[in-house]
């Protein structure tokens, strides 16, 4: 099918006329924002009451401000993937690898793409592991209290089931696997905060007490609630994979609409009836019963869902650089079962999912999210000597700039804040010298 395809920008500026091929079989709009949300919503969900008593009332601000300024700067981002593949007609065929990286090439040169590369790659390799020790978590208190499996256990349990569904290529091979997360995670949401509010009943909310307040619980929280929208490192993938990649933009905002409702109610109404007492996974704050037992379930779910989706960028990039085909071969399955070996020996060695959220929120989410978008963005714009310059209002670059500025500091702070609260406070003996302790957070 040959559509005639016009790309514009908020300026409303017009770049050349071009020709273009759909992708066939590609994402549509409504699998696109599935994917979104299998991607983003997940351990935020289990982790954001947390963060939100940490910082205090103002985490509520934090949390609509990460979600709009992640939400413009994946526009953004898709945008600038747009530039890209006009330059360069290659990258029109649908099936890039490296999407995100590319456009750091484009932009800067090696050093931004390999700057990209690392941050993507310690991203969603710190995603997984998150994943995994939650997963890992809610699925011991699922079991029988005299059960003897540990976290330690079931991690390397989660870990053998789940290596073989990472060895799907790319993510419209797995769409299903999408659209299971979200429906896991909106079904949870409602039924937890449900059972919040049946609870709360039984407290005097006018006597409940919140957290003290300090700088290092609250960047710390910071960190968290950044990683609460993580999706950036997979988005470029993602409308790469789209037949009509320039209607990226109206999948990320009704992905992210989605991601705000799914989180902000659970978020109050825990905060308001618990306070203090909420633990870094919120399925340990609500007593048990049917509905906990359920939400567990369904957490665990989009949990092992989410592996795949957060995992295959690292693989894609990994099998970019050393050559291995597109299609399946066994190269694929070594490459990606190594890559799982890998987590798995982080799993096993630092088992705190709360500290290793906030450090991955505090660093390269920072640089993925708010950083590099704006800056890539600006640059391209700026245009070459094979393309015209775009035209950016002052307005947008201010935006930008402040955007940039408030995300790395901030972003700064987060990820010092997570590396001392690590090494202080966190620190237990690895899974292969006590694998039957407690699982830690």
């Amino acid at each position: 099918m040959e559509t005639v395809r016009y790309s514009k920008f908020d300026d409303g500026v017009s770049l050349n006329e071009i020709t273009e091929k759909n992708t066939e079989g590609g994402l549509n709009v409504l699998t696109t924002c599935v994917f979104v949300v299998g991607v983003i919503a997940g351990s935020g969900f289990l982790t954001l009451p947390k963060a939100i008593d940490d910082s205090g009332w103002i985490g509520f601000l934090l949390v609509f401000l990460c979600c709009f300024v992640s939400a413009y700067t994946g526009d953004i981002l898709g945008k600038c993937w747009t530039i890209v593949r006009e330059r360069h007609p290659e990258f029109k065929n649908g099936k890039v690898r490296y999407p995100y990286p590319a456009i750091g090439n484009e932009a800067y040169g090696k050093w931004g793409s390999a700057i990209v590369s690392f941050s993507i790659n310690f991203t969603m390799f710190g995603t997984t592991i998150v994943y995994i020790l939650l997963a890992a978590e809610n699925i011991v208190k699922l079991l029988p209290a005299d059960s003897k499996f540990s976290c330690c256990y079931i991690s390397l349990i989660i870990w053998g089931v789940m290596t073989p569904f990472t060895w799907l290529g790319t993510p419209k091979d797995f769409w299903g696997i999408a659209a299971a997360a979200t429906l896991a995670t909106s079904t949870a949401s409602f039924i937890l905060l449900g059972a919040v509010i049946h609870y709360s009943t039984e407290i005097n909310i006018s006597e409940v007490k919140h957290t003290h307040v300090d700088i290092i619980s609250f960047f710390t929280a910071y960190g968290t609630i950044c990683f609460a929208y993580n999706g950036h490192p997979a988005f470029p993938t993602f409308q790469s994979d789209m037949a009509n990649p320039k209607k990226f933009g109206s999948a990320l905002a009704l992905g992210y609409l989605i991601v705000f409702v799914v989180y902000m109610p659970c978020s109050i109404a825990t905060y308001v009836v618990y306070g203090e007492k909420i633990e870094a996974n919120i399925l340990s704050t609500v007593p048990g019963g049917p509905a906990t037992t359920i939400v567990s379930i369904l957490m665990t779910a989009h949990l092992l869902f989410g592996i795949v989706i957060v995992i295959n960028p690292v693989s894609q990039q990994l099998e970019h650089v050393i050559n291995i085909p597109e299609h399946f071969t066994w190269k694929r399955i070594v490459s990606r079962t190594l890559t799982m070996l890998a987590v798995l020996l982080i799993v096993e060695s630092v088992p705190h999912f709360s500290s290793i959220l906030s450090l991955v929120g505090g660093s390269t989410i920072s640089i993925l999210a708010f950083l590099c978008p704006p800056l890539f963005y600006l640059k391209l714009c700026k245009g070459n000597a094979e393309s015209e310059e775009i035209f950016v209002p002052l307005h947008t670059k201010v935006l930008l700039y402040e955007i940039m500025l408030i995300g790395v500091t901030a972003g700064v702070a987060a990820t010092y804040s997570a590396i001392t609260d690590l090494a202080v406070n966190k620190f237990t003996v690895p899974c292969y010298v006590d694998v039957y302790r407690a699982c830690p957070r």
